[in-house]
């Protein structure tokens, strides 16, 4: 393995996915010269491309497709799915320790 530290994905706001994709989708630009033009991925602007036109993917036969809202909206409450598991571990721990203290 490398030393080299791994590069950080950048995190890009709604919006601005979305308005990146009505580059290509209405403004007839292409996804390579919105990509450069916006300094992102070909692969990132594709994938948002494809949200917003709500086309399938080869990798989505099984799944729906998710427009970029309902993407955002999805990894919302997985995240807070996971911060209540863990809180309800926490709980669940803590109503064992003082069960046995009061006994």
């Amino acid at each position: 393995m490398s030393n080299k530290t791994k590069q950080k994905r950048p995190n890009y706001t709604i919006e601005f996915k979305q308005d990146a994709a009505k580059l290509v989708n209405e403004k007839g630009y292409t996804q390579k010269q919105a990509a450069d033009n916006l300094g992102i991925s070909l692969s990132a602007i594709g994938r948002w491309v494809r949200a917003e036109q709500g086309s399938p993917s080869p990798s989505a036969t099984k799944k729906s497709v998710l427009n970029l809202i309902d993407q955002d909206e999805l990894t919302r409450l997985r995240k807070e799915v996971e911060q209540l598991r863990m809180e309800r571990e926490i709980l669940k721990k803590a109503a064992v320790f003082f069960a046995k203290e009061l006994q």
